[in-house]
């Protein structure tokens, strides 16, 4: 029985401040990684504020186990694209033995590399140590309290220790769903013009695989998925990817598609949505691991290894900034003169049961500038947003949020926090030629060569 939704008051509190920082950043995956190393190597103190016990973002919570968007196809040559703080982590999984190779995706039109999630997630806490950041797991945003009406004070957090209030000077929102921006009142889109979003995916791994006859079934997978359906069997989605981990014998397998009631897409910011769609996810994976097994070769002896602790979520809030990445942009390859980094991933639109691709004209350059701008929400002087929460439409987000593009806007986030503190301006005002060759001297590849 569902009780009639009714409110009650709550008692005035005090809330106690559990620490002053330079810069906060909430959320702790690629986006959120990258902004608390870029502001902490610059001297800055900082603090991480992380809902899991982890870090890593949808890569490990949600079991994604590949980076997409660090490559590019140049003119028909494969090359990373995104460098600096996701370079140093790259090398912090590899030396954890955690890393594979980069991979062919689609034939030889992209390239993505796939990792172990135990390894990030220990990778992670280096390297954010290692730039003395410091950091605050199973901690939920709770709420802001604003000095006024464009600066926020503190974050609220709610733990096992109780409420609590983190000031700063400037604040970073990774988390992802913009709840740091939502809570300050910043203005936001979800979905495309009929508030359609990209569905969710209920990530999962199998052990005890074999490889060779795996890989004819992982190519043709396709074909075996429309001889089920013809009997009858009913699958969430067309197509599913199936790709070997870093151990041949474990691979990982992204087919499910969650939907609300009414069939949209899970609304991962509706508590009650969010709990049926993560039934619904391993309901899912549970029946296509069937499947597998009794009709793929090379998965009759295979199990499962890993359902990941929370449904992987493509798209949510979108904060309006200063600017919007269109499909557009990604697609004719755009350039800005505020670019801070590059996306070379394609738009891959995750529609009611299929994705939708649509790629860059072939033999172009192959990637888009992405500027400033987009992490700029403009009702704020000490809030930026970046991730797959930044600023983008609809079919702009469901490229630039993977992973890749997440380090570009985290760096930049972190590194424009710096630059706002070092010369006492707001985050918008900050000389964008000190941002990009800052950025540059740190190892990011701007794309400015090729513009």
């Amino acid at each position: 029985m569902v009780a009639t939704p009714y409110s009650l008051t709550e008692p005035a509190r005090q809330t106690p401040v559990a620490g002053e920082y330079d810069v906060v950043v909430l959320g702790g995956g690629p986006a959120g990684l990258a902004a608390a190393a870029a502001a902490g190597q610059h001297c800055r103190s900082v603090l991480m504020v992380e809902r899991y016990g982890f870090l890593g973002g949808m890569g490990t919570a949600a079991g994604v186990t590949n980076f997409c968007g660090l490559h590019a196809n140049v003119h028909g040559e494969h090359k990373q694209v995104v460098h600096g703080v996701a370079d140093d982590l790259l090398a912090r999984i590899d030396n954890l033995g955690g890393l594979n190779k980069p991979h062919y995706g689609f034939g030889t039109r992209i390239m993505a590399q796939a990792y172990d999630t135990a390894a990030f997630k220990c990778a992670a806490d280096d390297l954010l140590l290692s730039h003395k950041v410091d950091i605050r797991f199973h901690a939920l945003a709770a709420g802001v309290i604003m000095d006024n009406e464009r600066r926020i004070k503190a974050l609220l957090i709610e733990t096992k220790s109780g409420r609590a209030a983190i000031v700063a000077k400037v604040f970073i929102d990774c988390s992802g769903d913009g709840d740091l921006a939502a809570f300050a009142g910043a203005a936001y889109e979800k979905g495309d013009e009929h508030g359609n979003m990209l569905y969710p995916t209920m990530m999962f791994r199998l052990s005890g695989v074999d490889p060779e006859k795996a890989g004819v079934s992982s190519r043709n997978i396709g074909a075996l998925m429309e001889e089920a359906e013809k009997r009858g069997v009913k699958f969430p989605r067309k197509g599913a990817i199936i790709r070997p981990q870093k151990h041949t014998t474990e691979w990982r397998v992204n087919v499910t598609q969650v939907k609300n009631a009414q069939g949209h897409a899970v609304d991962a910011t509706d508590a009650l949505e969010f709990s049926a769609g993560e039934i619904e996810g391993r309901k899912q994976a549970i029946d296509f691991f069937k499947f597998l097994k009794s009709e793929a070769p090379g998965f009759a002896d295979a199990y499962m290894v890993d359902i990941p602790p929370q449904l992987g979520v493509r798209e949510t809030r979108r904060i309006n900034g200063r600017y919007q990445l269109t499909a557009d942009d990604v697609l004719t390859c755009a350039d800005f003169d505020d670019t801070i980094g590059v996306n070379g991933w394609p738009i891959e639109n995750h529609a009611a049961g299929e994705v939708i691709w649509r790629w860059p004209e072939e033999g172009s350059r192959g990637f888009n500038h992405m500027p400033y701008r987009m992490l700029v929400p403009p009702a704020f002087d000490n809030l930026l947003v970046a991730g797959r929460c930044a600023s983008m439409t609809h079919e702009g987000q469901s490229a630039a949020r993977v992973s890749g593009g997440c380090f570009v806007m985290g760096q930049a986030a972190g590194t424009a926090a710096h630059l706002s503190l070092a010369g006492n301006r707001n985050v918008a005002d900050i000389p964008l030629e000190k941002l990009q060759n800052t950025l540059e001297s740190d190892g990011v590849y701007l794309g400015r060569d090729s513009a």
